[in-house]
């Protein structure tokens, strides 16, 4: 009888062990997986130059919230790991960005190749007054690299890039043509034929851009048609001209990362075109700090990388 009675306490103590443990869970609610890994490698045009906000994060990488790796980020509660770098080129990506990417993550984007081919000299060059420069000249030396250098170099980082995140969606992004025909800046000095060459360079480079992607199986985001009547000049400008500091001129500002790069990316990114909202926008600046301070971490790697600069066009009178 004393052994029924035991083994009905034990039998009840049991019962009660399972109760405690499932109000407990209940109460608990529902484990929270880790959020998905994104790896935003790349130069300004990722980072988010032209948005005139930077994070203070020890470098002058200057990465926004308000760029678009920021923007997708906080629309889809991805981790950020924030690499771009302004003036990163293909090599600066290897050295001190790859270091992020892993088997765990899950999503990467990449825009580079512009600074290997001289983006801002050319820029600058092109934007002096015919007597002064040699604009086709600087195009040509651009269009040469583009077509016999900055191939191979690609197709090593996009094999890198897969190797060390087997894993991942990974699209590269493309730059937009810069000019609408017009130059209505008082201190620079485009030409038609000179907004042309430019252009047609832009375009070159997306194609070698594309090519190399494909190659590798990755995505591209060709933004050319998202921001034909936006460039510099445009109505709106998604694109900053020669601006104040002129560090910004050049790139896309708020509007371009917002409402050209955001929708152009996002699908191929998350499979679903993103809308930037006043929600997703307070969510990218709250997530500020903490990017911050995380890219402080890579503040000694960053500071290798030589930041774009532009120069100041002739300013003499038109």
């Amino acid at each position: 009888m004393l052994r029924t009675a035991l083994r009905r306490l034990l039998a009840l103590a049991a019962a009660a062990l399972s109760l405690l443990l499932l109000v407990a869970l209940l109460v608990a609610g529902p484990a929270h997986a880790a959020p998905p890994s994104y790896v935003a490698l790349g130069d300004s045009y990722s980072s988010g130059v032209g948005t005139r906000t930077y994070l203070n994060d020890g470098t002058s990488c200057q990465r926004s919230v308000y760029a678009f790796p920021s923007l997708i980020a906080a629309a889809k509660g991805y981790a950020l790991n924030f690499r771009a770098c302004s003036g990163a080129k293909v090599s600066d990506v290897t050295n001190t960005q790859l270091s992020a990417l892993s088997a765990g993550t899950g999503y990467v984007t990449i825009s580079v190749g512009g600074n290997d081919a001289g983006f801002t000299s050319v820029i600058t060059t092109c934007a002096e007054p015919a007597w002064l420069s040699d604009c086709k000249g600087a195009v040509n030396k651009a269009q040469s690299y583009i077509k016999n250098t900055l191939p191979g170099s690609l197709a090593t980082l996009y094999s890198s890039i897969r190797s060390k995140a087997p894993n991942a969606t990974v699209v590269v992004v493309g730059y937009p043509r810069l000019f609408n025909g017009e130059d209505c800046n008082a201190l620079t000095w485009f030409s038609p034929s000179d907004e042309s060459l430019l252009n047609a360079t832009a375009d070159l480079l997306d194609s070698k851009l594309a090519a190399a992607a494909a190659a590798r199986g990755f995505a591209f985001a060709n933004p050319t048609s998202a921001f034909i009547g936006h460039a510099v000049c445009g109505d709106p400008e998604w694109l900053n001209g020669l601006s104040n500091p002129i560090s910004e001129s050049y790139h896309p500002n708020r509007v371009g990362h917002a409402s050209g790069y955001t929708p152009l990316v996002s699908p191929l990114l998350t499979g679903s075109a993103l809308r930037v909202n006043a929600a997703v926008l307070a969510r990218a600046r709250a997530q500020g700090p903490a990017l911050a301070a995380q890219q402080r971490h890579y503040a000694p790697a960053d500071r290798s990388i030589r930041p774009e600069r532009f120069g100041t066009p002739y300013a003499g009178t038109r």
